[in-house]
């Protein structure tokens, strides 16, 4: 596993350890001024993951492209997740980065579609997707700790 893939898998593992002892109610609570939940963004980590790396290079998603569809960006919250739901999230939450380091190792990226982020990043190769991935997973981090504080 390549250290940036490491980092991610840890940064992962913090997110479901700061997030596991909160009830359903809580990951699903939309607090003002907020627009989404706890929940809806670990689910748009993992969905974000897939489009960033799998779709740009051309490969088939590790999971449901519904779950993608329903946490990629500009969605929000339209009802709330299941505890069924949840419970499959958490654990492709940390399964997918899994799967990346197998599919990274293995070679499966052998083209990417360069693209530039919301945040003017550019994106040439799936070593730099890679290496983005920690900067989005921060980002939604702090949303979550600060989704915390209110729910």
């Amino acid at each position: 596993m390549t250290p940036e893939i490491t980092q991610l898998k840890n940064l992962r593992s913090h997110i479901i350890s700061i997030t596991e002892q909160l009830t359903d109610e809580q990951l699903n609570a939309i607090p003002a001024p907020f627009t989404n939940n706890i929940i809806w963004n670990i689910a748009h980590l993992l969905a974000s993951q897939q489009r960033i790396c799998y779709l740009r290079s051309g490969n088939p998603f590790f999971i449901d492209e519904f779950i993608i569809n329903k946490y990629k960006i500009e969605t929000k919250p339209e009802l709330a997740i299941t505890a069924e739901e949840i419970n499959t999230i958490r654990k492709l939450f940390i399964d997918s980065i899994d799967q990346l380091a197998i599919d990274y190792e293995n070679k499966v990226f052998k083209t990417y579609t360069s693209w530039v982020t919301p945040y003017g990043v550019a994106i040439n190769s799936i070593d730099d997707a890679i290496k983005f991935l920690p900067f989005h997973e921060g980002l939604h981090t702090g949303t979550i700790l600060a989704l915390k504080k209110f729910v």
